[in-house]
């Protein structure tokens, strides 16, 4: 695997996994500290920190050499979840403060840059 695939799944692996582990740990906090809607259960946070922390896991293993996810599931990924999310905040805004619109257009922007830079760089050493 090449250098630069391992230092996108890395940094991909940590974005994941910083995620899944804080919706993990504060499921029903996290909503209020990032001024997101409203959480009624704890099931929904849990459920997507499990996934999301999965996938970083996944990533971490493709970089090692190891059968995980790979750049290309990577891309995906980060390209469908952001895409919708951007899509959701465009078509129906939700009711939260400022802080929370800041806090999901960040995730959105970060996760579709991350995903844009390694469709670039796939597309760049891939000569077919």
């Amino acid at each position: 695997m090449k250098s630069t695939d391992r230092t996108l799944l890395l940094i991909d692996a940590i974005a994941n996994l910083l995620l899944g582990v804080l919706l993990l740990c504060f499921p029903l906090g996290i909503d209020d500290l990032l001024g997101l809607p409203a959480a009624r259960t704890a099931f929904y946070p849990s459920i997507l920190g499990g996934v999301i922390l999965g996938i970083g896991i996944a990533l971490l293993l493709a970089r090692a050499g190891r059968p995980g996810l790979g750049l290309d599931g990577a891309i995906a990924i980060n390209l469908v979840g952001a895409g919708v999310l951007a899509v959701w905040l465009v078509v129906q805004p939700p009711r939260v403060p400022v802080r929370g619109m800041i806090t999901l257009w960040a995730v959105a922007l970060i996760v579709l840059a991350i995903g844009a830079v390694e469709l670039v760089h796939r597309s760049a050493s891939d000569p077919s």
